[in-house]
């Protein structure tokens, strides 16, 4: 939680970043009985940036304009490093954060998302959440962040594209890579130096060698990013199968809405989970050609030593996560039934 001086600090910085956006407040925002903000991950004309402003209409549409809700993207106000203690604050409503950038605050945040080694399949993981537990732990564990979690939504697997191709694991070693959480626990596991890093900075990281390479929050990232231009080489196999993200709702704020316009948010980000669902398959492999097509090449196939190398870099995970706090623990126990 931001202490008084920080969050003053936070809320003045906010206020002068969306200053113009609110000279231009719509006549429909100003009749809002609810005006809500809304940061995501992304920057201006990406494609998941337009899936989060859909997010946004459908809302405004679905509540008949009673809730007004302004999109603020990546650096707009506040990092994306900083999206979970706004919405905990209030200096933002609603936020679409990226948990592993929040693994020291919410470790439970990094089990959900996905650790390395996790599965690729939508029904098993639609299960997990839905049928097995692991929705109703983490409302309670989002609950204890004074955050009310909405329906998650999934997005495609996490590669790692690197300057120079990995011939072998053994390349891991020493390379500097953007890896945020438990994905660059795993690459520490393989010898390479893990980098947090905001998605907007991976560019410019991987242009002037700060970085050698970078995980994406999916292959779109990469392409969206550009990163093909600073970095060839993808490589083969999966950091993660799937990643599982959520929506998150200041509780304070959410307790004010009545139930009818409770349900609506709820219904319109079941919606929105759809929408990730269905684009992100297209989308992605639309990103891998496009990328193809500029030059991306990939490493080679790693060997059965390598398979075997990167299968236990991740074995020690679970057990690491599960001692990092009570709602963590009873994912784990969930997971290991598996």
């Amino acid at each position: 939680m931001l202490g008084m001086k920080g969050n003053k600090l936070a809320k003045v910085a906010f206020a002068a970043a969306i200053g113009v956006s609110a000279l231009v407040t719509s006549a429909a925002s100003m009749a809002a009985e609810y005006n809500w903000r809304f940061a995501n991950l992304y920057g201006r004309g990406t494609a998941f940036g337009e899936v989060y402003e859909d997010l946004a209409k459908n809302i405004e549409a679905m509540s008949n304009g009673r809730i007004a809700v302004q999109v603020l993207y990546s650096g707009e106000g506040v990092g994306t490093s900083g999206i979970l203690s706004a919405v905990k604050s209030g200096l933002i409503t609603m936020g679409a954060p990226f948990q592993p950038m929040h693994a020291g605050e919410f470790p439970a945040g990094v089990v959900e998302v996905g650790l390395p080694g996790g599965t690729s399949d939508v029904a098993e993981l639609t299960t997990l959440f839905h049928d097995k537990g692991f929705g109703k732990i983490m409302e309670q564990a989002y609950a204890s962040q004074g955050l009310t979690w909405l329906d998650p939504y999934i997005q495609p697997p996490v590669y790692i594209i690197t300057k120079e191709p990995i011939n072998s694991i053994e390349d891991f070693k020493g390379l500097k890579i953007r890896a945020p959480g438990a994905y660059g626990k795993f690459l520490r596991n393989l010898g390479a130096a893990p980098v947090s890093l905001a998605w907007s900075e991976i560019y410019t990281s991987l242009a002037t060698g700060v970085i050698d390479g970078s995980i994406g929050s999916n292959m779109i990232d990469h392409r969206d990013g550009n990163h093909v231009e600073v970095a060839k080489y993808m490589y083969p196999v999966p950091l993660a199968g799937a990643q599982v993200l959520p929506i998150v709702v200041n509780q304070k704020e959410w307790k004010k809405l009545p139930a009818d316009l409770q349900a609506i948010v709820k219904a319109a980000t079941a919606v929105h989970a759809q929408e990730q669902m269905s684009k992100s398959k297209l989308w992605e492999s639309k990103a891998v050609a496009e990328m193809e097509a500029k030059g991306l090449k990939w490493s080679p196939k790693p060997s059965d030593e390598d398979i075997a190398a990167w299968r236990n870099a991740g074995l020690t995970l679970a057990k690491e996560y599960a001692s990092e706090d009570k709602y963590s623990k009873q994912l784990v126990e969930i997971l290991e039934q598996e």
